[in-house]
């Protein structure tokens, strides 16, 4: 049985639905709010790197950029928008159909990207302190 980052096809496929999602969500007036900021100039990899972990892969995210808490810190004190979260979600979806991605691999990773995003609000009132140690969240 492999695993969903083999089945999605390894670090360059998801490499390119990250850059896709990206272009998505910029051309969305609702889901274009965070990407029109400064973003890290690696902000693509460093996602690639987050989910390619995340779904089964090598270890690129905790090895290289950070872990769980540092990755929910990064998206804390931000209220709840799930008018921009659903936005970005759809535009998820659209980047798998768009990169090739389809049936069970899609499902799975469309399924796991929704849950993520919920689970970041966990800490979205202004002031909310992330704890340290979070496990990383990976995918089922």
């Amino acid at each position: 049985m492999s695993s969903l980052y083999e089945a999605l096809g390894g670090f360059d496929r998801i490499l390119v639905l990250t850059r896709r999602w990206h272009e998505l969500c910029l051309q969305d007036p609702e889901a274009a709010h965070p990407f029109e900021h400064d973003l890290h100039p690696y902000h693509d990899e460093r996602l690639s790197a987050y989910l390619a972990e995340a779904f089964g892969g090598p270890k690129l995210y905790s090895a290289g950029y950070g872990d769980e808490s540092y990755v929910q810190q990064l998206h804390a004190c931000n209220g709840v928008h799930i008018e921009l979260d659903e936005a970005c979600l759809a535009a998820f979806d659209k980047a798998l159909t768009d990169v090739g991605i389809m049936g069970e691999p899609a499902l799975k990773a469309s399924s796991y990207f929704r849950l993520a995003t919920e689970r970041q609000r966990a800490w979205s009132e202004d002031g909310a302190q992330v704890p340290p140690g979070l496990p990383f969240n990976y995918a089922d």
